[in-house]
């Protein structure tokens, strides 16, 4: 099972994104976990995460966690803010799913 990490800064429009995903994901009968984290408790959760999705509102920590994921080989991105602001979970698990598969193969 694939590991989506969101990361936010403790809000709950978070973790209506993350609901989203989870029933798209389902529709597609896809084997992922998806879940969201405070920015304070990412680094905990970057070695079991296989990507990291960052809320628009904590984009500011992109180089920092680029920086501690970079090692592991976790890829880590930013939302697109009109697919977080509208709840686009089709298109941010797109995006997720995107990254996993541009990953060198047995991570």
């Amino acid at each position: 099972m694939k590991k989506i990490v969101l990361c936010c800064a403790a809000g709950m429009s978070t973790s209506m994104l993350v609901q989203k995903m989870k029933n798209e994901a389902a529709k597609r009968a896809l084997d992922v976990a998806i879940d969201a984290y405070p920015v304070a408790e990412i680094e905990s959760e970057l070695k079991h995460a296989d990507v990291v999705l960052l809320g628009p509102q904590v984009q500011f920590e992109l180089s920092r966690l680029t920086e501690l994921a970079g090692p592991l080989g976790k890829p880590v991105a930013v939302i697109d803010m009109m697919d977080y602001g509208t709840m686009r979970g089709d298109r941010v698990l797109d995006k997720a799913l995107a990254m996993m598969e541009a990953l060198p193969s047995g991570q």
